[in-house]
């Protein structure tokens, strides 16, 4: 560089340039991003994206290798000190490379130069706000993860694995009581080949799998009579498999509130029973986690079908008894407790596993269990409360209340002794 010339900024210098790349290939591309593809003497990215580029970007080309991310720091290690340049679809920080390179690279070593989305052109080509319109992307995970997202009215964006994935989507939808939703395909978005398929319903859904790159539009409408599923936690019951081991629905609503999920937290439940408590955990936001221990094998795998069908399939199952398999499992920020609170040292071993900040909630329904958490109550605080539900049912030709059993609930928030420093 001259000695007059002003010093680059720091991410114009990084190691490995990042080009979003679409289907208008070479020609739809900026200046910066040509010349930094002119100019790299490595080109790294899928066969589809190396093929758009012309026989002038010279630079030694690479395809991923599978399994891409474990691949990543020797492939970039065994260039350093050469100029790389990654293609990559679209905007590649939107559920794209961007995101694996900046954490395992470091985003100081990353300059990123993007190219509109394919959400960004479905919405233009639909007259959706974008703002308004939620993304779910199917590549490379379950179809299952859209159920989640389906609420009347809702306008989603579904970025498809392949071309099967429109097929996928329309039957999960008929499969989910949203028979009734319109649903268009749009294909190879900003290239030659760009298509627009006209509106049908999922139960009329006509097209065979065409075009690999696509994405599905759906407005969701939800079929007369079909089971209507909320935003919040407090789900109907009869939408869980279980064999009377859950957690009854205006329980669950009120366990969930003190639990208090926030994007991105780990939940640990503790006697996953139906799994009601992880996957309405989950279904609060999509970057919520959660992993349910469960020692008996066939709940374990009925807590399975139950995230599949109610759209978190991401649920990380544990069969297993508590507390011998905590200890392998990553530190939650909560961790609820609905059986085995009799079981030695239990109680204990969640409390130890949590960060200070983390919550805590036991629920029971035996004076056995409810001693132990009177004693962890005068020890550590926190609200011990007595919830009873009862139902209006027939008495004859009248109608009275039947009451369930009140469940005995100990909420607390782990936090630092101000005398002392220890947690408590």
């Amino acid at each position: 560089m001259h000695p007059d010339q002003p010093d680059r900024p720091e991410r114009e210098r990084a190691a490995v340039a990042v080009v979003g790349i679409g289907a208008d290939g070479w020609d739809g591309l900026p200046e910066a991003s040509r010349a930094v593809l002119l100019d790299a003497e490595v080109l790294v990215g899928g066969a589809r994206h190396l093929a758009l580029v012309p026989p002038a970007c010279e630079g030694e080309r690479i395809a991923w290798p599978s399994p891409l991310r474990p691949a990543v720091p020797g492939l970039f290690a065994a260039h350093a000190g050469r100029r790389v340049a990654v293609l990559a679809s679209g905007d590649p920080m939107f559920y794209g490379i961007g995101r694996t390179l900046t954490e395992e690279l470091g985003p100081g070593s990353v300059r990123v130069l993007p190219h509109p989305s394919s959400v960004s052109y479905a919405c233009a080509r639909l007259g959706w706000p974008l703002e308004d319109t939620e993304v779910v992307t199917l590549v490379g995970r379950p179809t299952s993860r859209l159920a989640a997202a389906l609420h009347h009215g809702r306008r989603l964006l579904v970025l498809s694995s392949d071309a099967t994935t429109p097929g996928e989507v329309a039957a999960l939808l008929r499969g989910r009581g949203f028979g009734p939703s319109r649903m268009r395909l749009l294909e190879q978005l900003g290239g030659a080949r760009e298509r627009t398929t006209v509106e049908v319903t999922a139960d009329d859904w006509p097209h065979p799998p065409g075009e690999p790159l696509n994405i599905v539009a759906v407005e969701c409408r939800r079929a007369p009579g079909a089971l209507r599923l909320g935003a919040v936690p407090g789900l109907p019951d009869e939408v869980y498999e279980h064999d009377g081991q859950l957690t009854k629905r205006h329980i669950r609503a009120a366990t969930l509130g003190v639990l208090a999920p926030a994007p991105g937290e780990l939940l640990w439940d503790i006697g996953g029973g139906s799994g009601s408590i992880a996957i309405e955990w989950m279904r609060t936001h999509p970057s919520c986690r959660a992993i349910t221990v469960e020692r008996d094998p066939v709940r374990a795998e009925r807590i399975a079908r139950n995230t599949e069908r109610l759209g978190v399939p991401g649920l990380h199952i544990v069969t297993g008894a508590a507390p011998v398999v905590l200890s392998e499992l990553p530190p939650p920020d909560a961790v609820f407790i609905g059986g085995g609170l009799t079981v030695p040292g239990l109680l204990d071993a969640c409390w130890d596993a949590l960060p200070v900040g983390g919550r805590l909630v036991a629920n029971t329904v035996t004076l056995e269990s409810e001693a132990l958490l009177a004693d962890a109550y005068r020890q550590r605080g926190g609200d011990l409360v007595k919830l009873a539900v009862a139902h209006a049912v027939p008495v004859g030709g009248f109608t009275g209340w039947r009451q369930a059993m009140p469940v005995t609930q100990w909420a607390v928030q782990k936090t630092l002794n101000p005398s002392t420093g220890a947690d408590r």
